[in-house]
């Protein structure tokens, strides 16, 4: 007889059987490893990306180096923390974090060129002074483009924190190896349907929180 492609009875028995595999432990590990990287990165992105808008000469070394970082394997960078940082979740949140800051910087920066020439000039008519303009003119014109990078950063992050599996860190990539070890691919399958719908879910909340930070996107259309 042949084997089915899921075991609806090994998902039932694994999904919170107390262990430190089981599917929600896993799942839940995947979470964490995944979005502290897009958050920690965002934070740093921000100012150092109205940084790079303000003065273009830091720009492109800033955006050298992380493309230079974004370029190197990710086993590779786990690797390397291994011996600073040991079998920890920080091992895949470092370059993750790294990989978010290569996404995100540029998308601050484009965000901040699309603002039109003539929007700061009627906030500096106005009486806008530096932080204010910022906050309240630029940076809202600047989230479409901002979030859009967040987008492809987040969904970046979910799929690689799967690799951190193979340093024994990987959440739901821990299914992805027993799956293929022991030929059953319950596991597999289980582990893609998760990450997929991380991804979406979190595709979904980005989109969201732009239709709430941009309600004159929404009258306009």
């Amino acid at each position: 007889m042949d084997e089915p492609l899921v075991r609806w009875d090994w998902i039932a028995r694994n999904w919170d059987n107390g262990g430190p595999t089981s599917v929600k432990v896993l799942l839940e590990n995947h979470i964490v490893m995944a979005f502290v990287p897009v958050v920690v990165g965002l934070l740093i992105a921000i100012p150092l990306g109205l940084a790079c808008a303000r003065y273009r000469w830091l720009y492109q070394p800033t955006v050298g180096i992380m493309n230079v970082v974004y370029s190197l394997p990710s086993l590779a960078l786990f690797s390397i923390l291994l011996s600073v940082t040991g079998l920890t979740q920080t091992t895949v949140i470092i370059p993750l974090t790294l990989f978010s800051l290569a996404v995100l910087i540029p998308a601050v920066v484009d965000g901040m060129q699309s603002v039109p020439d003539h929007v700061r000039q009627s906030a500096v008519a106005m009486g806008f002074q530096p932080m204010r303009r910022l906050t309240r003119v630029e940076l809202p014109i600047a989230v479409p483009v901002v979030l859009a990078g967040l987008r492809v950063a987040a969904v970046s992050s979910i799929s690689l924190v799967s690799v951190g599996a193979l340093i024994g860190q990987g959440g739901l990539g821990y299914l992805f190896i027993d799956g293929w070890q022991r030929q059953f691919y319950t596991p597999i399958v289980v582990g893609i349907v998760l990450v997929v719908a991380l991804a979406l879910i979190a595709d979904l909340v980005i989109i969201v929180a732009q239709r709430l930070l941009t309600p004159w996107a929404r009258r306009r259309a």
